[in-house]
């Protein structure tokens, strides 16, 4: 089994308005990550916080990269961080 850790992410591009935030949810899902995203105020970015086993953050990393069908990914920066158990689920954030 792969170590359990956490990343947080922005995602810039064109990556609001194309349904980013659900594709995010529908890839987490399945690899059984926790966490959530959300678009940002600047209109150009999408943070995401996840958590579950390193190999399956390496897989939604590789998806984040390139998103949705209409997305336009210009940079996406990332960091691992450790887990916090602060998730149930993996949801969308309105705010």
């Amino acid at each position: 089994m792969s170590d359990v850790e956490g990343i947080h992410a922005y995602i810039h591009g064109r990556v609001q308005g194309v349904f980013y935030r659900d594709f995010v949810k529908r890839m987490a899902r399945p690899l059984s990550l926790t966490g959530l995203v959300r678009n940002l105020p600047d209109g150009e970015t999408v943070e995401v916080v996840a958590e579950g086993e390193r190999d399956k953050l390496e897989e939604l990393l590789h998806n984040l990269e390139t998103g949705p069908k209409g997305a336009s990914v210009e940079v996406m920066e990332y960091e691992w961080r450790p887990v916090r158990h602060q998730f149930q689920g993996f949801r969308i954030r309105q705010d």
